[in-house]
């Protein structure tokens, strides 16, 4: 039957790079905001059947950068929306950015595909290909800065087999999801031998993810926070008619009247419209707002005479008590490598006041506020990298700023949410998200979202923070015991091509 199928194939080469692609683009649907897993695992294992028809490096590395192609143009497709805000200036821009990064992306897999291909026989090549693709999406996460969002493992975050990343972090998920779409294609046994394997394993996740959700106990700090989000849509938010709107409705938020006794007041990313150094006016109008109560702000600080993306603790009377600079800033948003070089060429970072962009914090990753005890401090981008969280001392909750209006309303902010859903699970800690706009949530440390707000949305929530669970492997160990694995399965393969052994 492959046989066939790979002499029909071959009379149209374009057709195979057109199904890779159309695979791809299948996988990704099991990314947020859709969620529908069967439709990744049905991708690979198309993708898979296809680079098994022609095993040599150069045709799989080719079907696995279109499959990379495919499956980055849709899940990254938001990748447009911050060139748009801009319309005339940045508009033309969008379809290269999403291009040029689809197909950086792919590379990674090309890679993989193309190395699988070359160390292993035909018949086994299922399994080499799985170690190689999840070591891909590893270096992508790691190497030039990294850019892990969008990874294969993401597909779970809506499922019980998400509580797997309290063990593996999101590349074992990657893992799991590869070889349950790639079981079934193993020419060595019986279909129906690799079809039950196949269906064995995801129910053994699953069944394991059940098992883990019920120990949660349910358990609250009695810690009351609230979320300000005030909706400032990206193309309005420094317009200098709309700012006093904004700033007005975020007071109006903070000062409503409350049911519990409140620890905590957050305001999203950048939600003051002047440097830091320049606040003292308004910082004192928030802490009036709060009546006295601690407040979180986003804002921008400037900093032996560069400017800093800033997470800012106000105490009573609107000192700051303490301050976390961004640390993981965003290539070509917050700065831009040679920035002012590139300046001269109307090249600028988009979140950014000049070529030269911001420059990224080195201080502490950790904030101590009265009532709430150790907090872990993420601006935006921050979340994404699972390693940002890895602490000597635990903390006793996860806080992220961000302003998700860059990733409108379609895909980005989903997705953002629920690698915030992964961030929780691997670390057992519950974690809080207050947006601009967006989604704003309170994540317990099994994954499930205890309270948000709806998306586009001007509103506010209190919440009582959930109690945090036991550290988790994945908290102790971080990537190093799956990248052992991967490195020790690489390393069998190039084995066994050098003892030219067919197992």
């Amino acid at each position: 039957m492959l046989s066939n199928t790979s002499i029909n194939l071959e009379k149209f080469p374009h057709l195979k790079l057109i199904l890779a692609f159309c695979f791809g683009g299948l996988a990704a649907l099991g990314q947020a905001p859709w969620s529908m897993w069967g439709f990744t695992l049905l991708g690979f294992s198309g993708s898979f059947c296809l680079t098994g028809l022609d095993w040599k490096f150069r045709s799989a590395a080719t079907l696995g950068f279109f499959t990379g192609l495919g499956y980055f143009s849709i899940s990254l497709f938001w990748i447009v929306e911050p060139f748009l805000v801009d319309w005339e200036s940045d508009a033309w821009i969008a379809p290269f950015a999403l291009l040029i990064l689809s197909g950086g992306l792919s590379a990674f897999w090309a890679l993989a595909y193309g190395l699988s291909a070359s160390l292993v026989e035909r018949r086994n090549g299922v399994l080499s290909l799985i170690i190689f693709l999840t070591a891909a999406e590893i270096c992508r996460t790691k190497l030039f800065t990294g850019f892990p969002w969008a990874l294969i493992g993401y597909v779970w975050t809506d499922h019980p087999i998400l509580q797997l990343a309290a063990f593996g972090g999101p590349h074992l998920l990657t893992f799991i999801t590869l070889l349950i779409a790639g079981l079934p294609l193993l020419l060595r046994l019986k279909l129906i031998l690799r079809v039950i394997s196949a269906a064995a394993i995801l129910m053994c996740c699953w069944i394991y993810g059940i098992v883990e959700l019920g120990h949660n106990s349910n358990s609250y700090s009695n810690k009351f926070v609230r979320l300000i989000q005030p909706n400032a849509s990206q193309n309005l938010k420094w317009d200098s008619k709309m700012i006093p709107i904004f700033w007005k409705r975020q007071l109006e938020l903070t000062g409503q009247p409350s049911e519990n006794e409140l620890d905590l007041i957050i305001w999203p990313e950048t939600s003051i419209s002047v440097l830091l150094s320049d606040a003292d006016m308004f910082l004192k109008a928030i802490s009036k707002a709060a009546l006295g109560k601690p407040v979180v702000i986003g804002a921008h600080d400037k900093v032996d005479g560069s400017v800093r993306n800033a997470m800012v603790v106000l105490g009573p009377d609107g000192e700051i008590l303490d301050v976390y600079h961004k640390q993981h800033l965003v290539p070509f948003g917050e700065y831009v490598p040679f920035g002012e070089i590139l300046s001269a060429f109307g090249i600028n970072g988009l979140a950014a006041r000049d070529g030269s962009g911001f420059e990224a914090g080195t201080g502490e990753r950790a904030l101590d506020i009265s009532n709430i005890g150790r907090v872990l401090p993420l601006i935006c981008y921050e979340l994404i990298f699972p390693r940002h969280l890895i602490t000597k001392i635990r903390p006793s909750v996860i806080l992220q700023i961000t302003n998700d209006a860059w990733f409108g309303s379609a895909l980005g902010p989903y997705q953002h949410l629920h690698q915030a859903k992964a961030r929780a699970v691997e670390q057992g800690i519950p974690l809080i998200r207050v947006a601009n706009t967006g989604i704003s949530a309170v994540i317990d440390p099994w994954g499930n979202i205890v309270s948000q707000t709806r998306m586009n949305e001007s509103a506010y929530l209190d919440v009582n923070i959930p109690g945090i669970r036991s550290a988790t492997f994945y908290s102790k160990y971080s990537d190093w015991p799956i990248l052992m694995f991967i490195f020790f399965g690489i390393a069998f393969c190039v084995v066994l091509k050098i003892k030219d052994i067919n197992y």
